[in-house]
């Protein structure tokens, strides 16, 4: 039997540094008010000229170098953006499979918000436990200054840009293989976290007035107490499903949302100090990237050891969630 193995991790954040003090040349926010209500410290813009496919490819690059794994060798590109370089077509995973030279393998976009890199990774082990592909490159891209209404306190302070890859590759090693991966979605929060115009439900009457609402937008205090509820119940119900315990998660890697959300979450799993992964206060909130670029963190600062168990746990704009219990097994 085929299965799914988490060969490598690779991740890219653009240059530029959007610090707090700057935020507060913009709106009316401080350095001490975003750190407190956020965790977060500064977040990395995308030039004007760099786009989502273009972190993408970054991104997958490393993930492909660490990984033995050629271009040749890929069969499936799954990005996972609320940010692509197009609308609707042609799709980024495309765009990122051509920068990168694959040729003729299957490519293409989920739409799951902050949940979106497990959700692809969730696609990526089907396909390979089904014997239908290999090889299979999933994204999280995301370049959401593009998509972020800078008068808008409640959501400019928030977001950033940036992009994390993964390699997962048929095994036949069970040691080696992804334990098990939840998803879901309610529609009925949908409005907490959305872009409400720009598709099919918008009338296109007054594109110029309709420009401002293409911004994300969200209802912060509603979208605190679903995401802290629906990752704490996600979680728990994926280690009972595998009759696992806190205690036995090496790496604990939530979305990086909010400093308060993930301590709140860590505090009702029991989940230790040292087994939590942050990175929020450096990057922000990178929605689909957000997971592989802590992921990339805590691999290239030596902390990501071969067979280490790690945990991850999302929930995005849908609303959509998602957990994901992957031992760590780059190629011997």
């Amino acid at each position: 039997m085929a299965y799914a193995a988490f060969r490598s991790i690779g991740a890219y954040a653009p240059t530029r540094v959007l610090t707090n003090a700057e935020l507060s040349t913009l709106v009316d926010t401080s350095d001490e008010w975003i750190t407190k209500r956020t965790g977060i410290k500064e977040r990395r813009i995308a030039a004007k000229n760099e786009f989502t496919s273009d972190l993408g490819m970054k991104a997958a690059q490393k993930a492909l170098e660490r990984s033995d794994v050629s271009v040749d060798d890929i069969d499936m590109v799954v990005c996972a953006t609320i940010s692509p370089d197009y609308f609707c077509m042609p799709s980024t995973a495309a765009i990122i499979s051509t920068k990168l030279g694959i040729k003729g393998a299957t490519a293409f976009d989920i739409s799951a918000a902050c949940t979106g890199f497990v959700y692809a990774l969730s696609i990526a082990k089907a396909f390979i436990e089904s014997g239908m592909k290999k090889n299979v490159l999933i994204i999280g891209a995301e370049k959401l200054s593009a998509i972020t209404d800078y008068s808008d306190r409640g959501t400019c302070i928030l977001f950033g840009d940036g992009a994390g890859s993964a390699v997962i590759c048929a095994t036949e090693d069970k040691s080696e293989a992804i334990i098990d991966i939840h998803t879901g979605a309610d529609g009925e929060y949908a409005d907490l976290l959305m872009t409400p115009n720009g598709g099919s439900g918008s009338s296109h009457d007054a594109l110029a007035d309709e420009a401002s609402s293409c911004f994300m937008q969200m209802k912060g205090n509603e979208t605190f107490k679903v995401a802290v509820k629906t990752l704490t119940k996600d979680v728990k119900e994926i280690l009972a499903d595998n009759n696992l315990t806190a205690d036995k998660i090496v790496h604990f890697v939530p979305h990086q949302a909010n400093l308060r959300i993930i301590k709140a979450v860590g505090d009702a799993l029991k989940m230790k100090k040292e087994q939590v992964v942050l990175t929020v206060s450096k990057y922000g909130n990178t929605s689909g990237a957000s997971i592989p670029m802590a992921i990339n963190d805590i691999y290239e600062s030596g902390n990501l050891k071969t067979g280490e168990l790690m945990l991850l746990d999302a929930f995005g704009g849908g609303l959509t969630w998602g957990s994901a219990l992957i031992p760590f097994a780059p190629k011997q």
